[in-house]
């Protein structure tokens, strides 16, 4: 049974979407996982649900970076730190954790001085803080 009879708002159908999703990624299989990833982002933007635009950005990150797409990624993971700064604030787990992924990509992509900033300016403090 398939779950795409149901209506485009229903609950399970996303969840099922995103399990779907998040076992292909995890199963080295990130160019069938982009596509899920993609529509569940494009039905969270509809339904205009932040904390799940969160999530399946993140998602989407992932799998470009598995795509070898680091410079994609990038964009999205900067995307999701400021917003979560700006949504959360930046003492929020959730930003601090944000924050620490966008440190990844940047070091990935060998922008040591702007991951070294974000850390040791923004990130390092506030977590101490909270």
């Amino acid at each position: 049974k398939t779950y795409l009879g149901r209506p485009e708002t229903d609950g399970v159908r996303c969840s099922s979407m995103q399990v779907l999703g998040n076992a292909l990624r995890l199963s080295s299989r990130p160019e069938e996982a982009l596509p899920v990833h993609e529509a569940v982002l494009a039905f969270m933007r509809r339904l205009n649900d932040e904390e799940m635009i969160f999530t399946a950005l993140g998602n989407v990150a992932a799998c470009l970076s598995g795509l070898g797409r680091d410079n994609e990624s990038l964009v999205l993971e900067r995307d999701i730190y400021t917003r979560s700064v700006a949504s959360r604030g930046v003492s929020h787990e959730y930003t601090i954790l944000s924050g620490t992924n966008l440190t990844i990509s940047l070091n990935t992509l060998g922008l040591f001085r702007e991951a070294k900033a974000l850390l040791s300016d923004q990130l390092l403090p506030e977590a101490r803080r909270s």
